[in-house]
């Protein structure tokens, strides 16, 4: 079904995107200092920063917490699996984050929800990579609430996103698995979506898409044993609703988890206005 569009605060979204780089990310430090969270790229052997992008009310009195990553190596995606490198506490040891980190900076890629009591307390997720540990700290902090299904000023919405035409649409953060498909390994299998605009218009000079495209779908592994090789990575959506196709090919048998986003005008990969994008999830069965 389609996912609700929650009544928030009248507070501009990019608040949050530059409250997050002025802080959440310099907040990270490792053991003995580290590395500095804001430092050139390296090819290999840096850090890999968790990132605090806000929060947001639910309409059952719930809050969602938005986080993302900023892997600091230009060439060296990494995997770590949820344990004692990849862990949010207090709570359970796996809140959904990923465990196959790409490179460069990536946004809005996991919702951890909490309860309304929440208060003043706080999560931390911690992330060791290449030897070196980075931790950040989230609470319900007022700087930090953000609108990811409305940009107030100018009235923005993130794209929408179905796996069936005409079927259930899927807008903003990721809050469940939108599809789930099975197939073979080192066989490739099909991902088909359509992909609407709310604002229907593309923005001239936009970043991460064609100016005459009305968004850009980009395609990622969060999670799996194996590679995942997709042959198209970058998906411009021409028109309204208009299909846009790609395959993925697994390197192993196991289960994984596909983020797919979808981006508008606010640029590619999630930068800008923290509304307009959205991201969901795609379950995959690969057998041997």
């Amino acid at each position: 079904m389609k996912q609700p569009v929650s009544v928030l605060r009248p507070r501009l979204a990019a608040v949050a995107c530059a409250a997050l780089l002025g802080s959440a990310l310099v907040a990270a430090q490792g053991p003995q200092g580290g590395t500095l969270p804001l430092e050139p790229f390296k090819e290999r052997g840096a850090s890999i920063t968790p990132a605090y992008e806000g929060w947001f009310a639910n309409a059952d009195g719930t809050f969602s917490i938005l986080l993302g990553y900023y892997n600091r190596n230009s060439r060296q995606a990494i995997d770590i699996p949820v344990g004692p490198n990849n862990k949010i506490e207090p709570g359970p040891v796996d809140q959904g984050q990923p465990t196959h980190f790409e490179t460069g900076r990536n946004w809005g890629v996991l919702v951890v929800k909490v309860p309304k009591d929440f208060g003043k307390k706080s999560l931390t997720w911690t992330i060791t990579a290449n030897g070196e540990t980075q931790s950040i700290p989230f609470t319900l902090n007022n700087g930090y609430n953000v609108a990811p299904y409305k940009e107030i000023g100018m009235l923005n919405e993130p794209p929408k996103i179905s796996f069936t035409q005409g079927g259930p649409q899927f807008q903003g953060p990721p809050t469940a698995t939108a599809l789930t498909l099975t197939g073979k390994a080192k066989t490739p299998i099909a991902l088909n979506l359509w992909v609407e605009d709310p604002k229907g218009r593309a923005t001239e000079g936009g970043r991460g898409r064609g100016g005459s495209s009305i968004a850009n779908v980009s395609l990622h592994k969060y999670r799996g044993p194996g590679t995942v090789t997709f042959d198209k990575t970058r998906l411009p959506v021409p028109t309204q609703g208009a299909q846009v196709s790609a395959t993925a090919t697994f390197s192993d048998p196991g289960e994984y988890l596909l983020r797919i986003q979808a981006n508008d005008e606010s640029g590619e990969g999630g930068g800008g206005f923290q509304c307009c994008w959205t991201n969901t999830y795609v379950k995959v069965t690969v057998t041997p």
